[in-house]
C-alpha cells in the first residue's frame, strides 16, 4: 500500500532517518514509536506527502508521491494531523462533509451518499449527537473524535494519523483503537500511527517501526520489535515487560531508592 526507497529525513544538519527501506501492506497496522524530537510526525507528514525528503522516495500503490494529482492521493491516503486550529465556525456534519471532497468530481454540493457515510463515522466514533454543534464548542476529547469521523469518512484504504489517542479518555482511547485495528483486519486497510502508548500499541499493531533520532530504525512485528531491551535503546529510559494473561505489559524502569 506505501513504501519508502531509501528515505533521507534532516532538520537542519541533524539525521533523523536514513536510508529507510520500509513498506506496510493492506491489513497491516502500524505503529511509529520514538522519544520526543526522534523524527516520527516528520515522518508521517512525508509519507502523507506534506513534507519532501531530503533523499529516496515515497511511493503509495507503488506510484511516487509527485505521480498523484492531489485529488487522486485524497481517495488514497487520509491524514490526522496532532493538533488543528479551527478558524471559522463551522458544524460538525459540515466539518465532517469536507473529507468527501475527493469524491465531488464536478460538483460542489453534497449529496445524500456523502451525508450517510459522514453520519455513519460520527456514529462509529460515538458523537452523533453532536453533528449540529458548533466545531468551537467541542472539548478537546470531542474534537478529536470528530477529526477522526472526518478521516473515516474520507473512506480511503491508507489511514495515518500522529497520534490520535490524544485529548481521549481512557474508554475512548481503547475503542478509537480498536476500531482502527478492526478496519484493518475486516477491511483490509493499513493504518500507520503515532502513539506514546506502548501498551495500547501492541495490543493493537501487527508491526512497529521504531525510530532513534539519529537516523537508526528498526520495523517490523511487534513481536519482534517490541522488546524491552530494543525499546529500551530508542526510548532512551530502560523498559520493563510482564506477561500477565496471556498479554504483554510495558513499564517504564525504575530503580529502587
Amino acid at each position: 500500500m506505501i513504501r519508502t526507497e531509501f528515505l533521507d529525513l534532516k532538520v537542519g544538519s541533524r539525521t533523523l532517518v536514513r536510508q529507510l527501506d520500509w513498506a506496510a501492506r493492506p491489513g497491516e497496522c502500524w505503529s511509529i514509536i520514538g522519544r520526543n524530537g526522534a523524527g516520527k510526525s516528520t515522518l508521517l507528514r512525508t509519507l502523507a506527502g506534506l513534507h519532501r525528503p531530503d533523499g529516496g522516495a515515497v511511493l503509495v500503490g507503488g506510484r511516487p508521491l509527485d505521480a498523484w494529482a492531489p485529488e487522486e492521493l485524497a481517495r488514497q491516503r487520509a491524514f490526522l494531523a496532532q493538533s488543528r486550529h479551527d478558524a471559522f465556525s463551522y458544524s460538525v456534519i459540515e466539518t465532517v462533509l469536507s473529507a468527501r471532497h475527493p469524491y465531488h468530481a464536478e460538483r460542489y454540493w453534497e449529496g445524500s451518499d456523502d451525508h450517510q457515510v459522514a453520519m455513519r463515522a460520527l456514529a462509529d466514533m460515538e458523537v452523533s449527537e453532536l453533528a449540529g454543534r458548533d466545531v468551537r464548542t467541542l472539548s478537546g476529547g470531542e474534537r478529536q473524535r470528530v477529526a477522526i469521523a472526518a478521516l473515516l469518512a474520507q473512506e480511503t484504504q491508507l489511514l495515518l494519523l500522529d497520534e490520535p489517542a490524544n485529548a481521549l479518555d481512557l474508554a475512548h482511547q481503547v475503542s478509537v483503537m480498536a476500531l482502527l485495528a478492526k478496519l484493518c483486519r475486516e477491511q483490509g486497510k493499513t493504518v500507520v500511527m503515532i502513539g506514546h502508548d506502548l501498551n495500547l500499541a501492541y495490543r493493537i499493531s501487527t508491526h512497529a517501526l521504531l525510530l532513534n533520532g539519529d537516523g537508526r530504525w528498526q520495523a517490523g512485528p511487534v513481536e519482534d520489535t517490541m522488546q524491552p531491551a530494543l525499546l529500551g535503546d530508542y526510548l532512551g529510559h530502560p523498559i520493563d515487560m510482564i506477561e500477565h494473561g496471556g498479554r504483554r505489559i510495558f513499564l517504564p524502569f525504575e530503580a529502587t531508592p
